[in-house]
């Protein structure tokens, strides 16, 4: 059975097509450019070199046609028929509080959808049209959606709440809800199998470090807080997000800058961050190569990151009185070492015994050790995969 995953953006569509009989990657790629002049395909099978095909793409409708007759063509393609696509798997952005798992697409589940879309209008949009679009290519196969938020909604409501009136909450929505719940899942389950035990014994403390990062505190297989909240903005300093702040800089930067609403949102979410510090670069391995040629800014935006990151740590273990092991993943989290040594080398007063050469040599790519035999807490890298995830609880889903 092969299960087509589709991860929708406002003008991106990116897709892994999966044999589910041995969790293999048959063909992925990603349609780019969608609506705007100069879009194109990328195209990749199992075995073979990327390939990039030239194509206008007015609509998402246009890319998945695009993409589908990629799969079954005669010399590119992997596909006999488009009825060995079993299933379509979309990874969804928020799910509200209307759903707590994944559910398969109905016209009321979409309609759902449609009311939420004020609680993430940069992504929920572009994952509607994503759906809408696969579903008028291939209307009689079934789909499911995959929501970020929904590993966060075991979140007591002590910890989900804002500390604002009421009727906030009630009327407006207005708690935190938590994103990147897909790879938290995905490597608490998966740490579970490396340490032995069973998911439900264990408490992780999970790291998603990317672009975009979030920590969570994940309690017996549930999440019981994370470090994002009503929006991906809060909680740590990330590459240009600016992570957690006094609100009352909003109406400051306004007053000093002359800038609007929407202006300030746009200078916390694309110009603040490690961006913003360094005045380099987003990209950590940008910062690394300049902390270690003296840049002083380069240096202090890793230290600062990595400092949030810490202290993000030890209150989830706080939170959960223990912890078992903490995990890395994501692209900082599985490929800078500089990052993982500052946030775990002094955290020995938890019970890390880090080792600092296993950390600086660690196997890319695979789940690999930090800590040294005997380490009350250990500390794990794992790679994140969220389209299997995705996969697999579509397969379960229409099964």
């Amino acid at each position: 059975m092969k299960v087509l995953v589709i991860n929708a953006g406002s003008s991106s569509l990116k897709y892994q097509l999966i044999d589910m009989s041995d969790e293999s990657v048959v063909a992925k790629g990603i349609c780019d450019r969608i609506g705007i002049k100069g879009s194109y395909l990328k195209f990749k099978r199992e075995g073979a070199d990327e390939i990039v095909i030239t194509r206008d793409m007015g609509s998402h409708a246009d890319a998945i046609q695009i993409m589908l007759d990629a799969l079954v063509d005669n010399e590119l393609g992997v596909l006999a028929g488009m009825d060995e696509i079993y299933a379509v798997g979309h990874r969804f952005v928020h799910s509200g509080e209307d759903f707590k798992s994944s559910v398969v697409v109905t016209p009321e589940v979409m309609e759902i959808c449609k009311g939420n879309a004020e609680l993430a209008p940069l992504h929920v949009p572009a994952n509607i049209m994503g759906v809408e679009a696969c579903r008028k290519v291939m209307p009689n196969t079934p789909m499911v959606l995959v929501f970020d938020t929904a590993f966060h909604s075991s979140m007591p409501d002590y910890a989900f709440l804002y500390a604002l009136p009421y009727q906030a909450y009630t009327d407006w929505k207005v708690r935190r809800y938590g994103f990147h719940g897909t790879s938290h899942k995905c490597v608490s389950e998966e740490a579970a199998k490396f340490l032995g035990k069973d998911l439900n014994q264990l408490k992780l403390v999970t790291c998603h470090l990317g672009n975009g990062s979030s920590v969570t505190a994940v309690d017996r297989g549930v999440s019981v807080d994370t470090s994002m909240g009503f929006t991906p903005l809060e909680g740590l300093p990330m590459g240009t997000r600016c992570g957690d702040i006094d609100p009352a800089l909003i109406e400051f930067l306004m007053q000093k800058s002359g800038l609007g609403v929407s202006e300030v949102l746009g200078y916390l979410n694309k110009k603040s961050g490690v961006l913003g510090v360094s005045g380099i670069s987003s990209d950590f391995r940008d910062l690394c190569s300049a902390a270690d040629e003296g840049n002083t800014r380069a240096k202090l935006a890793l230290d600062l990151f990595s400092y949030r990151v810490k202290k993000y740590i030890g209150s989830y273990i706080a939170a959960m009185d223990g912890c078992d092991a903490i995990v890395f993943t994501a692209g900082i989290g599985e490929n800078t070492w500089q990052v993982r040594e500052r946030v775990a080398n002094s955290l020995t007063f938890f019970g890390v015994d880090f080792d600092s050469d296993a950390n600086r040599n660690a196997v890319r790519g695979t789940v690999f050790e930090l800590t040294k035999p005997g380490s009350k807490v250990r500390v794990i890298i794992i790679p994140t995969n969220e389209e299997l995830v995705i996969a697999r609880e579509t397969l379960e889903l229409v099964s």
